[in-house]
């Protein structure tokens, strides 16, 4: 349960930072779209995640963990795709929200 609270936040943080910086990157239409996209993007990466990074691991061994950023811009693009009210304009942009995601996360995870 704390596992989903902190990935909450860090979403909820990371989609803050990204809308002021880059306003272009992330939209909503409330504040309850952005904690329903921070819930369910909290469950994607815990369940469907882990299998899609396996599927991927020789050509993230490859890349030498570059391609884990393309994985995690795929899984913040599908969940914008299935939760109404989140808009991102591309698959890039979203790669660019995956990765101040994991920089939040980091801090986060740091002070746990």
């Amino acid at each position: 349960m704390m596992y989903i609270i902190i990935r909450t936040v860090s979403v909820l943080v990371a989609s803050y930072i990204t809308k002021v910086g880059v306003p272009i990157v992330f939209a909503w239409q409330t504040g309850w779209t952005a904690f329903v996209f921070a819930i369910v993007l909290a469950i994607m990466n815990h369940t469907i995640k882990p299998a899609i990074a396996g599927i991927t691991l020789p050509i993230t061994i490859l890349t030498l963990g570059l391609f884990s950023v393309v994985v995690n811009g795929a899984m913040v693009y599908l969940v914008a795709l299935i939760v109404p009210g989140v808009s991102i304009p591309s698959f890039v942009m979203a790669m660019v929200f995956a990765t101040v995601l994991t920089m939040v996360n980091f801090v986060l995870h740091a002070f746990e």
